[in-house]
């Protein structure tokens, strides 16, 4: 299990701006695609350098992000986990599910129903074991 820095900041900053946006975290995956994610990887230690706010403003300005109406942040009827922490539970999960380009295993992990299961901060999912979450997202399934 390795520690894919990159990773972990792509994925805080997709959590990051979809609280700014209101926006699922599969819809601010797709608006801002795949090049745009590649190129957000691949520069993740010059990006990391400037406040995430700047960066992912950028991102929204540069991909005319529209907002929406999902708010689980406001939902949330317990302690709000921080864009770090779910940025964190994505990266695991990818990095134990691909194996060959870590950016379609993004695409794939956060077009999949588990985008929602980890989005819902009134659950425990996010909270639990990187096993468990693998296995339940092989399974398709909470089990």
């Amino acid at each position: 299990m390795k520690n894919d820095n990159n990773l972990f900041f792509v994925c805080s900053l997709i959590e990051f701006i979809g609280r700014e946006v209101k926006l699922k975290r599969s819809d601010v995956v797709k608006a801002l695609g795949e090049d745009v994610i590649r190129r957000i990887y691949n520069f993740a230690d010059v990006f990391h350098c400037e406040p995430i706010a700047k960066v992912a403003d950028d991102f929204i300005t540069m991909c005319n992000i529209k907002s929406g109406d999902y708010d689980n942040v406001r939902e949330c009827k317990y302690e709000v986990p921080d864009y770090w922490t779910i940025g964190e539970v994505y990266e695991r999960l990818i990095e134990d599910i691909g194996e060959n380009d870590v950016i379609e295993a993004l695409l794939e992990v956060y077009g999949s129903w588990i985008s929602d299961a980890i989005s819902n901060y009134n659950s425990d999912f996010f909270y639990q074991s990187r096993d468990y979450i693998r296995e339940c997202y092989k399974a398709q399934q909470v089990i």
